[in-house]
Order: structure tokens, then sequence, then C-alpha cells
């Protein structure tokens, strides 16, 4: 089935299967995760950029758990893969368990904190302060690794809605801490070209510990910033500069930095600069399922397919499926209305405005209907309810001056409702014969005694009306 029907089979292909593919294809060889042909990566929440402190090894060992999270189709309790594949995506190539293990325990000290005091007050009662581990049990056993991670962090990790596209083919080929916490501080600025102005304070914590002299601006700059700068505009996706000032016009003592950013013209800054249109990226992947050659010839012709044309592509996909003229792979279908640039002309958008004014005003109208025959209904069950119970109190009185009555009286209300019409209806439809009806009967029968009351009270009034 599967060889007579490949297209379908690729169409299904998840980023996981990719990924687990490629490593059973790269590891026998001794590859990497960095030298692979396609790209492997996910959508990764901006808030993840807080994360300081962290060496290089944890930020790759974290890397790896959270894209096995991102691609598991359902949220589980615990995530258990073969230790090699982990180790592949974090591109671990020793066999040394030990210092693995030590990853794993400086990846479990990391937190991520979210509060809303300010930097310049001490914490008070009101204030937000939530702290979370970043990643909770890890256990390594016999070739498998199993983990968790705290479920308040598995909607931002599945599911992101401000993100950035994370290439773990570019993240594990950093060397240097610095570069590697740069670069994933500026990822979310890069669409902007520039980041706010940082501390270097405050960058200096990003990398976990740092020498002495990181203190001094020149030092820090010569031995740190620059070749992080470099590493940065060598293997990845992204252009990078910087600018620095002083703490004040009169001060000489560099104390801020703000990073200039450019993508670079390549296929693989192009996939990222597509993943960083989030809603577009979820769309095609999502709702139209692209495949890896797809997405790589959408970034090969990048600098012609831009939003526009994609969303123009989409719009005219989305219309010939809804009047049921694409009869096989809506993907390749897409594809196809971006190679030839085919978009809906004004006529046919405007018949779809018309169709949808038209179907609009037929739903509406249709509710309204709806709505005036659920009133009608309600008003009709109010008043039966209120007839209901006007007829049950006037049974209640009628049958309360009966009780009251005396025998001659009571002999007299039954003999005249069992002549009266209304008493022969009602012991015809309770197949009952006059003759063998006795007071007893009537006050131990509920029915009988309800159309008794009611016979008794008409009575009543009609004397009163007397």
């Amino acid at each position: 089935m599967a060889a007579e029907n490949p297209t379908e089979v690729k169409a299904r292909t998840t980023p996981r299967q990719m990924a687990l593919a490629l490593f059973e294809d790269m590891f026998d060889l001794g590859t990497s995760i960095s030298e692979a042909n396609r790209e492997i990566g996910y959508q990764r929440n901006n808030f993840f950029t807080e994360i300081v402190n962290m060496g290089l090894a944890a930020r790759r060992f974290l890397d790896a758990a959270y894209f096995i999270v991102a691609q598991e189709p359902e949220a589980v309790d615990q995530y258990d893969v073969e230790l090699n594949y982990f180790k592949w995506l974090m591109r671990y190539d020793s066999r040394n368990l030990k210092h693995l293990r030590t990853i794993a325990d400086e990846a479990q000290n990391a937190k991520i904190r979210v509060t809303n005091t300010p930097s310049d007050r001490e914490p008070a009662a009101d204030d937000i302060w939530v702290q979370v581990q970043l990643i909770g049990m890890v256990a390594m056993h016999r070739g498998r690794i199993r983990f968790d991670v705290h479920h308040s962090l598995i909607p931002h990790i599945r599911d992101p809605r401000k993100s950035h596209w994370l290439s773990l083919r570019i993240s594990t080929a950093f060397t240097r801490s610095l570069a590697r916490a740069i670069y994933d501080k500026v990822l979310p600025s890069v669409p902007a070209g520039r980041t706010d102005w940082i501390k270097l304070d405050e960058m200096r914590t990003w990398p976990g510990k740092m020498g002495a002299n990181a203190s001094i601006f020149k030092y820090f700059k010569r031995d740190w910033l620059e070749p992080a700068v470099r590493e940065i505009n060598e293997i990845s996706d992204i252009e990078l500069s910087y600018e620095t000032r002083t703490e004040s016009t009169s001060s000489k003592k560099v104390d801020r930095i703000r990073f200039l950013l450019k993508r670079k013209d390549t296929a693989d800054a192009v996939m990222a600069s597509l993943s960083d249109a989030s809603q577009i990226y979820k769309i095609l992947k999502d709702e139209f399922n692209l495949s890896t050659r797809q997405f790589t010839e959408i970034s090969d012709n990048r600098d012609t397919w831009n939003d526009d044309r994609i969303l123009q592509a989409i719009e005219y996909t989305r219309f010939k499926l809804n009047r049921g003229q694409v009869k096989k792979s809506p993907s390749g279908y897409l594809m196809k209305a971006l190679r030839d640039n085919w978009r809906m002309s004004e006529a046919e958008r405007t018949m779809v405005q018309v169709q949808t004014k038209l179907l609009t005003y037929e739903t509406e109208k249709a509710a309204a209907k709806a709505a005036v025959q659920t009133s009608v209904e309600r008003s009709v069950a109010s008043r039966d309810d209120e007839t209901r119970a006007r007829m049950n109190e006037e049974s209640r009185q009628g049958k309360e001056h009966f009780a009251a009555s005396d025998a001659k009286a009571k002999r007299e209300h039954i003999r005249a409702w069992l002549a009266s019409r209304e008493g022969k209806l009602v012991l015809k439809r309770m197949k009952l014969e006059a003759s063998s009806i006795t007071e007893d009967i009537i006050l131990t029968t509920p029915d009988l005694a309800w159309y008794l009351g009611q016979f008794v009270f008409g009575r009543l009034k009609a004397e009163v009306a007397q």
C-alpha cells in the first residue's frame, strides 16, 4: 500500500520521524547533527530566552529534551527515547556517562523565573514571583533516557504563541558559551533588526561562570565578546554587530550594549525567516502539512516568494478547497499556486463576499425565526403552566369544601358529579361504572378526587355568582 502511494506517506511524515530517520542515517557514519543536510528544529517560546547561568552543554541538553517534547503528538507524563538519539540531538559525542550526568544535573538546577518586581526595589507581598525547574526527573538506564518536564511548561513548549525558530543543526555547532547565550537572546529580535540596550553586568550572567577579567570591559571584549560575535557570524544564520555606550556623558565606563541583527542570504536563514512569521509557518505546517522538500523549495525562492505571495497562494488554495476543486494533495496544489503565482481575482473575491453575506443573511434569518418559535413555545408553555397551577388551586379549594361538608351534602356533590357530563367523561376514560363509585374510592383515587374537587369548586363559584 505504501509503495502504491508514496506521496501520501511522505505527506504524513512528522518532524519527529524525520529527525529519527536522519539520526539512523548519520549515527552509524559518525556524523553529528550540526552536519545534517536537512533542517531539524522547533518553534521555541520567546520566554525560554530568559534562561541564564547555564553552560553550553546544559543548553544543548535542554534543547534536545524540549525538541522531543515539542514533537510528541500528545503530552505525556514522562518522555522515553534511545540515549544515543538524545546524545545525537545535543551533539554529545563522548561515551563519558559521568560527564553526561553532570550536564543533566546542571540542566536540572536551571530554572525559569517570572516576576513583576522591579530590579530597583525589594519584593512586596502583592508582587508576582514564579520559579519553575526547566527539567525535572532524568533517568538513564540500559541505553535509554527518561525525563519529565513540569506540567506548567508543556503548553509553552508544545504550542508557543510568541516564538522563534530554533535550529538544532545551528545551535549545536556553537563551541563558546557566550556565543550560544547571545544567539539565544537575540533570536526574537531579528525581525526588528536590533535589540534594546542591555546592561553588560546582566549579559555577563548569561553563559554561566566567567573569569575575573570579564568584569573589565577591554578584557571582556577581547577574550569573550569579540570571539563570540565572530563565531555567531561564522556558523549561524544571522549577521551580528554591536554598539556600546557609557553610564553617562561624563563617564568613560562602558556599561551597555545593543546588538544589530540581519538574516543571512542562505537557505537556512530563509527557513528561519519563514519560521519567524510563526502564523504563516503554522498554517503551512499544520493546515497543509508541507514536506521538508516543499519547505526547502520555499526557502530557495524566498526572495520572490515573500509573505504576501505565500498568503495569496494560501487564500487561493482555500478558495478552491471550499469549492471542491482540489481533488488530490492540498499541499501540492498550494505549491503549484506559489510557483505559478495564482491568486484570487477581484471578481472571485467579490463573489465570495456576496456568498458570505447571503449565507450570513440566511443564517441570521433562520436564527431569528428559531428565536421567534422558541419565544412562542415558551409563551405557550408559560400559559399552560399558569393554567395548570390555577386549576390545581381550584381543585384544592373544592376538595377542602367537600371535606368540610356534612354527609348529606357530600352525597349530593357525588351524585351531581357522576350525573354531569364532565363526570361521565372521566368515568368513561377510566373505564369505571357510576354504580361502583363510592366516596372512599373517589378519595383514594387521585384523578377522581382532583376532578371532583374541580366540580365542587365550579358549583361554589356558580352559587357566589347568583
